[in-house]
């Protein structure tokens, strides 16, 4: 099978109550904010599925303070025809410069140096 490219978009979630507070929801000082997110280009993989739980495997955090986790899945060029479809070229830049670009081979690689 072929591989091809995905793109994964997070969502991040900021406990504000924990800067100053336990952040708990049974302490009653929970203030959780819906903050940017990151799109991961994923190369080297063969379905959606598997780009989403790869990126999930490198990039999920689940603490008091901050919580980061896949929302959606694309492939490559839908996210290329979804950002042509943006008229602010100076913002599709600026998302083109920020992905991150992942790939198990790669990591793979880094952990046998």
């Amino acid at each position: 099978m072929l591989s091809r490219k995905y793109v994964v978009k997070t969502q991040v979630l900021e406990n504000y109550g924990s800067h100053c507070e336990s952040g708990k929801y049974a302490d009653g000082n929970h203030q959780w904010k819906v903050k940017f997110g990151d799109d991961y280009i994923v190369s080297d993989l063969n379905s959606p599925a598997d780009a989403w739980a790869f990126v999930a495997a490198i990039s999920m955090s689940n603490t008091i303070d901050y919580k980061e986790f896949p929302t959606t899945v694309v492939t490559y060029d839908e996210w290329l025809a979804e950002l042509d479809n943006i008229e602010c070229k100076q913002y599709c830049d600026h998302i083109l410069e920020a992905a991150i670009e992942v790939s198990p081979n790669r990591l793979l690689k880094k952990e046998a140096a």
